[in-house]
């Protein structure tokens, strides 16, 4: 880069090298633009609509808002469950997926292989939903039931499904299995790829045990590793909602099971009242953002 007049030349090589650069993100960059950018840029506009998909979008400015805070019981309801899976999947299921590739990592190579197989199995098939429905069976043929009938724990089998008072933690568990996806892969490939200098440099200036080596040693080197699956574990934790449509049905007994996205999917795809719709999608993006921020401040005081 040369100056001329006080300003800066580019380069006819710099110029090719940045059109080469541009020229390769531009396929990303496009989809990016039309799938992500533009899909929540529209969703903010039709928030302050009455949009029912077939008549021309009605301004309505704040009142779906108002409507949404105020007057909509079920959206509260729906938070609510949101948040309990949320709290499941999202911190529980992050630190589980990490504490299991961590103990895994230390397996000898075929031993760890199977056991990441093993772990990932849940992200490989996309209807596992059939088994936990046999296991969680209303009769006494279903596993959950013949189990604890045979140990005196019931006398009486149980509708798990149906049960308000029970359905919601079955959610939670098959929800929790099969958080074992991607970001657990991103743990695995992170432990994988470590500078074993740093941890001989480490027990040299005598760190005493593991736990003292995970937090100065390991943490601070998977930084990147770990955003990537907290980001994935966000985007499953508030993203929830076909597990509680595949096994306790849509809608659940009293809304035990509702989701924010399955309250999306009610007014937008039942009773097409999309502008609506997108009012509860603009506030669920705003929690998954603000969210996204707050474990993106703890990784990087974490990794300081």
């Amino acid at each position: 880069m040369k100056k001329t007049n006080g300003a800066p030349k580019i380069h006819r090589r710099d110029r090719k090298t940045w059109l080469a650069h541009y020229t390769m993100l531009a396929p990303f960059l496009i989809l990016f633009i039309l799938l992500t950018v533009i899909p929540i840029i529209s969703s903010v506009f039709l928030s302050l609509t009455d949009y029912n998909m077939v008549q021309f979008p009605n301004f309505v400015g704040a009142s779906n808002y108002i409507r949404l805070f105020f007057e909509d019981d079920a959206f509260i309801t729906a938070v609510k469950n949101t948040l309990i899976l949320a709290v499941v999947t999202g911190p529980v299921g992050y630190i589980l997926s990490f504490t299991v590739a961590w103990i895994i990592n230390e397996f000898g190579r075929r031993t760890r292989v199977l056991f990441t197989i093993f772990m990932y199995m849940p992200a490989l098939f996309s209807n596992v939903f059939f088994m936990w429905k046999y296991i969680f069976s209303p009769d006494r043929q279903g596993l959950a039931n013949n189990v604890l009938i045979s140990l005196g724990i019931i006398a009486e089998p149980m509708n798990w499904l149906t049960n308000p008072s029970v359905n919601l933690i079955v959610v939670a568990i098959v929800t929790l299995w099969l958080s074992f996806g991607t970001g657990f892969l991103s743990f695995m490939a992170g432990l994988q790829s470590l500078d074993r200098a740093y941890f001989e440099a480490a027990a040299i200036d005598g760190l005493k045990n593991r736990w003292q080596e995970l937090y100065y040693v390991t943490l601070p080197q998977m930084k990147n590793f770990l955003l990537f699956g907290a980001v994935m574990s966000i985007a499953t934790a508030f993203g929830t909602g076909s597990v509680s449509r595949e096994l306790t049905g849509f809608p659940s007994t009293s809304n035990s099971t509702l989701t924010v996205t399955l309250h999306i999917f009610d007014y937008n795809k039942v009773r097409y009242e999309s502008g609506y719709a997108s009012a509860i999608a603009v506030v669920l993006f705003a929690i998954t953002l603000l969210s996204w921020w707050l474990i993106r401040k703890i990784l990087n005081k974490l990794s300081a």
